[in-house]
């Protein structure tokens, strides 16, 4: 079970994600705020699924996680990019 304090991170960095979508104009922020959290958690299940194939993956973490749900496909490559650059 998480504990109260990643609960909160979890729903501030949330309520921050539906901020800037109501600031850049979204019709239906909350909806696309937690469409880009599931795209990106989704893509960093992907790439770690297609690991077994292409043998590059990304060890899941609590912040690989939060990187991913925040910053979607583009925090999923920066994540690539950096596993890349410090193996």
């Amino acid at each position: 079970m998480p504990s109260l304090t990643t609960v909160l991170i979890a729903a501030g960095i949330f309520l921050l994600l539906v901020a800037l979508q109501a600031l850049f104009g979204a019709k239906h922020p909350v909806q696309r705020a937690a469409g880009g959290i599931v795209i990106g958690v989704g893509a960093l299940a992907v790439v770690n699924l297609s690991g077994f194939f292409t043998g590059v993956s990304i060890p899941v973490s609590l912040f690989n996680i939060g990187v991913s749900a925040a910053g979607g496909i583009p925090g999923v490559t920066l994540l690539l990019l950096l596993n890349l650059i410090f193996q």
